[in-house]
């Protein structure tokens, strides 16, 4: 099981080396696992997108304030 510190973190990297576009690669990441038969794995990549959007959301929040 990977730790949610451990899914915020790679959501991290993902924003820092993509931007916008973030979740878009993390959905092709677990898309790619998911045609390998790797559930698990693109089970993990899910995990990510929904703290990429979340982490977007905060920070949108944030620049309103």
């Amino acid at each position: 099981m990977v730790s949610d510190l451990d899914i915020y973190r790679s959501a991290q990297l993902m924003i820092d080396q993509h931007g916008e576009d973030a979740s878009v690669h993390a959905a092709m990441r677990a898309d790619e696992l998911l045609d390998q038969g790797y559930r698990e794995g693109a089970d993990v990549w899910l995990r990510v997108i929904d703290a990429i959007k979340i982490m977007e959301l905060k920070e949108a929040q944030g620049a309103v304030h």
